[in-house]
């Protein structure tokens, strides 16, 4: 089976970023939600996926999430906003809640 990564966006209830990529969306955000590791989305609150984008191969997934860092957060605020409008929590509807 081919390995897939993931560049997510999560987001805390005032409106906090985090951009990360991991091979494994539901662990990452169990951990995000729940606090395990400790850092900037822990100390913000940051604990709702509200965008992602899969890749099958960790260069392209790497070099995404590098673009999407680079950008202003208007930019990254229209990109979530493309896929989920409300700006709900995706985790549930992936059943990651």
């Amino acid at each position: 089976m081919a390995q897939q990564f993931y560049v997510y966006l999560m987001a805390s209830k005032t409106g906090t970023l985090y951009l990360g990529i991991t091979r494994d969306l539901p662990r990452r955000v169990y951990e995000h939600k729940n606090k395990i590791i400790s850092g900037f989305t822990a100390r913000y609150n940051v604990n709702k996926l509200v965008w992602y984008e899969v890749y099958g191969d960790p260069i392209t997934a790497i070099t995404r999430e590098k673009q999407i860092k680079r950008w202003r957060r208007e930019k990254k605020v229209a990109l979530i906003r493309s896929m989920n409008p409300g700006w709900r929590d995706l985790s549930v509807d992936l059943g990651l809640e």
